[in-house]
């Protein structure tokens, strides 16, 4: 998406752990002494606590991957299990085989773990258990943490262990029944947020890491982006990506403070406009990305991602040649109220923008009907042809595939909506929603928008891949024939199935004159940004001639 727009070669700011991207702050420095010292020397615990997204997890991957040789780590990523189910996923962990007879046995268990550290002993292999998440175990599994401790030779405990939490982990030691267990606590740390200057040195971090060769956000964005997220870096990812977002769509190739304040409001909410109270605002984005991603996404557990696939490379997506004709009739769309607030719309009927409504409404516009109590949407549309694709991008880029979308909306407040976005002009879209589709002004639209989407599209053969050179097939002859007639060569002559160079020519050309990446590689983007161009009458059209504007 806005990855060659600024130079890029991967995404910068995502949230999922990734030890190339680890930024060693003085704090993160000190919390990785820590933990390296907890597996190199014997005896006791090692707890590191730190509040939410501030980089424990990425600490825990970096640390994997310095593992010494003679180092066996057992790395437990959900604690909350009975004691039982722990010390069976611990002797999983290490590879241990354990008898059916003996997985409910506590006794047979340890016994088990215990002839296996001493022969890891013997052969002078350490062994460490790193549980993540540890502020959820229960106290009876502290317990029997605790009593693994006393597996020990006359000069050295078998097992260390290494405890990472949020602070609640330390109010659970604390904890008079814990006492026992609190005492065998030999090194403690805390992480703490990032300060300013650590902030801008963690953006520029990332950014390096990505490709970039230039200053991408300005002095007054960083000081914003500190300012928005409190130091948090889970909370500084999700607002660099947007302010990206917003800078790729605006045509912006640096990205100012005003950028970075309005990627807080569609994040944070309007809240964010004001001096955004630090762990709130951590609780409220962790449960957005958590519950509102899981809700948005469960009817369709197979839906393939387009997000990172190639994105385009010139400075606005041109648009796509959008074909004249209205949307079929056996799944048209509605016609649409006047013009309304959309933030009025969604307090008004919000209670209905739903997932499994949005995808009822996205079906019907397919002429589909989901049945009551039948199979998920995906695959019901599976059933007629259609592949659901899911993504992250601009209102730019889904009139380029130019099909009706499921969008992810947030209010003021913060609360998620699902809704389907049927027609897109320039100044203005119809949303479904309610008891009739109503028009609301794009740049409403755009605010509310957290960039996630959801669409149905039907591949040529029937299957979602990307088609590239020496491959061969139905769906390979549908590009050819496509791009040919976009460019106004004459139908008649067989157009072949082998994906040669010539229609590498003709990819490049599409890709260039519609904003796409030009490698002359047919990805998901490319052909479904074919297929927005051209007329199709068994297809509904996000934009059609009758709702320009």
């Amino acid at each position: 998406m806005y990855l060659s727009f600024f130079g890029l070669n991967e995404k910068p700011f995502s949230i999922t752990p990734d030890p190339r991207y680890l930024f060693l702050s003085e704090r993160h420095a000190e919390a990785m002494a820590h933990l390296l010292y907890g597996i190199r020397e014997a005896g006791g615990f090692i707890q590191l606590t730190g509040e939410v997204g501030t980089g424990k997890t990425t600490i825990v991957r970096s640390l994997l991957a310095q593992t010494p040789e003679n180092t066996e780590i057992a790395l437990i990523l959900n604690p909350r299990m009975s004691p039982p189910e722990f010390l069976l996923t611990l002797c999983e962990e290490l590879g241990i085989g354990v008898p059916d007879e003996a997985t409910g046995s506590l006794k047979d268990l340890v016994d088990i773990l215990n002839a296996y550290l001493l022969r890891a002993h013997a052969a002078g292999k350490r062994v460490v258990l790193v549980v993540d998440e540890a502020q959820n175990l229960a106290p009876e599994v502290l317990e029997q943490v605790r009593l693994l401790t006393n597996l020990e030779t006359n000069t050295q405990k078998l097992l260390q262990i290494i405890l990472i939490g949020q602070p609640e982990l330390r109010e659970l030691l604390d904890r008079l029944e814990l006492r026992q267990l609190a005492q065998r606590i030999t090194g403690r740390y805390h992480l703490d947020p990032l300060s300013a200057p650590e902030t801008a040195a963690y953006v520029r971090h990332r950014l390096r890491v990505a490709g970039a060769t230039s200053e991408i956000f300005s002095r007054r964005a960083l000081q914003r982006i500190h300012r928005l997220s409190g130091g948090v870096p889970r909370l500084i990812n999700i607002l660099c990506d947007r302010a990206l977002l917003g800078g790729y769509s605006l045509d912006r190739h640096q990205v100012t403070g005003p950028l970075v304040r309005q990627a807080g409001v569609e994040v944070f909410g309007r809240r964010a406009e004001r001096s955004w109270p630090l762990w709130a605002g951590v609780a409220a984005v962790a449960a957005l990305l958590g519950a509102a991603g899981i809700a948005f996404w469960r009817f369709g557990p197979s839906l393939p991602a387009i997000s990172s696939a190639r994105p385009p490379v010139q400075r606005r997506a041109a648009p796509a040649r959008l074909p004249t004709h209205s949307p079929p009739t056996h799944g048209a769309a509605r016609a649409a109220r006047p013009s309304v607030s959309l933030q009025g719309l969604l307090g008004r009927y919000g209670a209905q923008a739903t997932a499994a409504a949005a995808y009822a409404r996205l079906l019907a516009l397919w002429g589909l009907r989901e049945p009551a109590g039948g199979p998920a949407p995906c695959q019901q549309a599976a059933q007629h042809g259609l592949v659901c694709v899911q993504g992250q991008g601009s209102l730019g880029e889904l009139r380029l595939y130019n099909r009706p979308a499921i969008l992810l909306l947030t209010d003021a407040a913060g609360q998620t909506y699902h809704v389907v976005l049927q027609q897109l002009a320039p100044s203005h879209a119809t949303v479904d929603l309610g008891p009739t589709p109503a028009r609301v002004r794009r740049t409403a639209l755009s605010r509310a928008w957290l960039g996630r989407y959801a669409l149905l599209w039907r591949p040529a053969d029937g299957r979602l891949r990307t088609l590239s050179t020496g491959m061969s097939g139905a769906g390979v002859r549908w590009l050819r024939r496509s791009l040919q007639r976009l460019e106004g060569v004459p139908a008649g002559r067989d157009p072949g199935t082998v994906y040669d160079s010539g229609l590498v020519r003709l990819v490049r050309r599409f890709q260039r004159s519609h904003g796409l990446a030009v490698d002359g590689i047919a990805g998901v983007q490319t052909q479904m940004a074919v297929s927005g161009a051209l007329p199709d009458p068994h297809s509904p059209l996000l934009a059609a001639q009758h709702n320009g504007g």
